[in-house]
C-alpha cells in the first residue's frame, strides 16, 4: 500500500519488491444479461474477466482476487448486502477465478458501496503492498448510499489505491455518477471493453518514474536541495517527500512513483510552488520540468553593539499583495523565489523595505541603528506617541503605559511628538504635548511637564 514515504540514502540497497494486489468487484445484478451486441452483458464480462486473469497468472508479485455482488439473492429482495469475496487472494490463481465465473448467476441489486466498504477486509494487513480495486458495472448504486464517500475514505486509509471504474454498455451520463469513485472508463462498446482492459492492467504493473528539473528564469537547471511534496489530490494526503537532489552533472534524480495515484505536486520554495494535477504517464520515464528561480536575502543587524532591540528582532517577509510568505529572525539569511518583496521588520515604528530579488542574487537587509527615548517624569495617565512624517502629519506608533510614564523605550532615529494628559487632569485642555529627536545610539531624555 502507498503511504507517507521517505527518501532513501543514494546508495541504499534497492528494496524488496511490493506485492500488488488486485481485487476485481464484479457487477452480477439483473441488468448485467440485458444485450450488447448480440450477448448478454454478464457473459461478455465474465470472458473478458477470464481472459485478463489468464494473462496475469505468469506476472511475478502479483495476487489476483474477485468479489461479486448481487449474484446471490433475486433483484426483487432488493438484498442491499448482496456481496461476497468468492475468490481469496493468491499467487497464480486464475484457474480458481475462471472456475467460480461458470458457476456465477447474474440476478440481483447493486450494492457498490457496501461492496467497497466489504473490500477493506478483503485485503490482507501488508502495510509494504500496493492494493488495487477495478470495478466492473453497468449500473449506479441501488441501494441509497454513497459510494464517492466510501471510496475516498478507504483510500485515505491506504486500504486500496485510487480504483479504476469500467462502466460497461454504459450511457452517455452514466460516467459523470462514478468518476468520483476513481479512474472512471467508458466501454461502450465490446471491443473498447478488451481495451480498456489491457490498459488498466498496463498502467497497474508497468515501472514508472518521474525526474523533476528545477530551473531558474532561463529554464537552466539549476535549483536543488528543495523538499517536494507529491500529493494525492483525492484524498488530499502526502504520499511521498523527498528533497530534491541533482547530480555532479547537473542531473536531477529518478524517483519511483507510483502512477496509479493523481498528484499535486508542491515544490516548498518560499512561498511554496504547487503544481495542480500534475502529469505522470504509467510506465515511462517521465521528466517535469518546473521554473524555481531563487534568491537570497540577508537579514542583517545594524553595526550597533548592544542592541537596544535585543537580539531577536524579527521581519515579515510579504508578497505585493501583501500576503505574509514568512518571517524572520535578523542574522539569518533565507532562500526566496526570485520576484518583488515586502520586508517588515518589527521596529518601532516599523520599518517597511520594497526589493526585487533575482536570481542568485544575495540582498542585504537591514535597519537603522535605534536610539532610546528616556521619560522622566513618572506620572499615571493617557498618552500616546506619534511619528511626525515630512508633510508635517503625524502617525501613531506607541501607546504609553497608563501605570507610569517612566520608561527607556528603543525607537527609529527620526522626529517624534508626546501627546499626554495625567489621569488627575479634569478636562481636555490640560494635554501636554512635546516634540522630541531621537539619534541613532544615544539616549534623548523627555519629561512630559
Amino acid at each position: 500500500m502507498l503511504g507517507f514515504q521517505t527518501a532513501h540514502a543514494q546508495n541504499a540497497p534497492p528494496e524488496k519488491p511490493k506485492v500488488t494486489r488486485i481485487l476485481f468487484l464484479l457487477d452480477a445484478s439483473g441488468s448485467m444479461m440485458a444485450p450488447w451486441e448480440g450477448q448478454p452483458r454478464w457473459e461478455v464480462a465474465k470472458r473478458m474477466l477470464g481472459k485478463m486473469v489468464d494473462s496475469l497468472n505468469s506476472y511475478p508479485n502479483l495476487e489476483l482476487g474477485l468479489r461479486v455482488y448481487g449474484h446471490q439473492f433475486p433483484n426483487s429482495e432488493k438484498n442491499c448486502q448482496d456481496s461476497k469475496l468468492e475468490v481469496s487472494f493468491a499467487p497464480k490463481n486464475a484457474a480458481a477465478i475462471k472456475k467460480k465465473l461458470t458457476e456465477l448467476k447474474a440476478q440481483g441489486n447493486t450494492p457498490i458501496t457496501y461492496s467497497l466498504m466489504e473490500s477493506a477486509n478483503d485485503f490482507p494487513t501488508d502495510k509494504t503492498s500496493r492494493n488495487v480495486l477495478l470495478l466492473i458495472t453497468d449500473g449506479l448504486e441501488s441501494c441509497n448510499m454513497d459510494p464517492c464517500a466510501a471510496s475516498i475514505a478507504l483510500q485515505r486509509k491506504h486500504v486500496f489505491l485510487k480504483p479504476f471504474v469500467i462502466g460497461i454498455g454504459a450511457q452517455r451520463d452514466f460516467g459523470k455518477q462514478l468518476e468520483c469513485l476513481g479512474q472512471y472508463y467508458n466501454a461502450a462498446e465490446v471491443k473498447t471493453f478488451r481495451t480498456v482492459m489491457n490498459d488498466v492492467i498496463a498502467k497497474t504493473l508497468s515501472k514508472t518514474t518521474v525526474a523533476v528539473n528545477l530551473t531558474d528564469e532561463n529554464g537552466r537547471p539549476v535549483e536543488s536541495n528543495v523538499n517536494m511534496t507529491f500529493v494525492n489530490n483525492v484524498t488530499e494526503q502526502p504520499e511521498y517527500n523527498y528533497v530534491h537532489y541533482r547530480d555532479a552533472q547537473g542531473k536531477a534524480d529518478v524517483l519511483d512513483i507510483d502512477a496509479l495515484q493523481s498528484y499535486d505536486l508542491e515544490i516548498n520554495t518560499v512561498p511554496p510552488v504547487r503544481q495542480k494535477d500534475i502529469a505522470i504517464k504509467p510506465g515511462t520515464a517521465n521528466v517535469l520540468t518546473y521554473k524555481t528561480p531563487q534568491g537570497t536575502i540577508w537579514l542583517k543587524n545594524p553595526p550597533l553593539t548592544p542592541n537596544p532591540y535585543g537580539n531577536n528582532m524579527q521581519a515579515v517577509v510579504r508578497t505585493p499583495g501583501r500576503a505574509t510568505v514568512t518571517s524572520l529572525t535578523y542574522g539569518t539569511r533565507q532562500k526566496l523565489l526570485a520576484g518583488n518583496y515586502e520586508v517588515e521588520t518589527l521596529t518601532l515604528p516599523r520599518t517597511v523595505q520594497r526589493l526585487t530579488l533575482k536570481q542568485g542574487q544575495e540582498l542585504a537587509i537591514t535597519y537603522e541603528s535605534p536610539g532610546t527615548l528616556n521619560i522622566t517624569s513618572d506620572l499615571k495617565g493617557f498618552g500616546s506617541i506619534y511619528q511626525l512624517n515630512d508633510d508635517e502629519s503625524q502617525t501613531w506608533i506607541y501607546n504609553l503605559p497608563e501605570a507610569s510614564t517612566k520608561i527607556n523605550l528603543p525607537m527609529q532615529p527620526g522626529a517624534y511628538r508626546i501627546v499626554f494628559r495625567s489621569k488627575n487632569a479634569n478636562g481636555s485642555k490640560f494635554t501636554a504635548v512635546k516634540n522630541f529627536t531621537i539619534r541613532s545610539g544615544q539616549t534623548t531624555s523627555v519629561s512630559i511637564f
